[in-house]
């Protein structure tokens, strides 16, 4: 029988022992398995059985889904593997003895943000559009240039003709 071994942080391990085909695993009520930690999505992930092998599938979850320390979207799980779901870590087990070795327990890496942030050298931008070109066009301007004169000697005529005084009729 094949189980997933939950370990979550300052908590006792909880073991789910695997018996449907379809395996939901998340934050909400309605998975198979719940997992209470704010890390791990409302549908975070599920397991599909098919024949004897367990297919870990993450469903698009915000933390993502890591086994033995490489995010996955999509994976055949083996014994011993170790799974991260959001932040909590679980193993997959099974009761059956198999010629699989057992994945190598890597170190903890405490990783530093960097002090100091600057672009490199040859950096480029990443864009697939050109950066536009913003030539003059000389002729382009002059004309512009000639309308508005035309449109403020229009707008003067216009002025003057309603400051004129008609002529008085005798």
């Amino acid at each position: 029988m094949s189980k997933l071994i939950l370990s979550p942080s300052g908590a006792n391990p909880i073991t789910h022992e695997l018996t449907d085909e379809l395996i939901t695993i998340g934050r909400a009520g309605e998975n198979a398995i719940q997992i209470d930690d704010p890390s791990v999505s409302g549908r975070h992930a599920q397991l599909n059985q098919v024949g004897e092998t367990f297919h870990l599938q993450d469903l698009d979850s915000t933390n993502g889904t890591r086994v033995n320390g490489e995010a996955v979207t999509s994976v055949a799980l083996r014994v011993g593997d170790r799974i991260q779901f959001g932040k909590v870590e679980a193993s997959f087990e099974c009761d059956v003895a198999s010629d699989a070795q057992p994945v190598p327990i890597l170190p903890h890496v405490n990783a530093k943000p960097a002090e100091v942030s600057a672009l490199p050298a040859d950096f480029a931008n990443a864009s697939p559009f050109p950066k536009r070109k913003s030539e003059r066009d000389p002729l382009r301007t002059a004309i512009f240039a000639l309308a508005a004169l035309a449109i403020l000697a229009f707008v003067g005529s216009l002025l003057a003709l309603a400051q004129m005084q008609p002529p008085a009729i005798p």
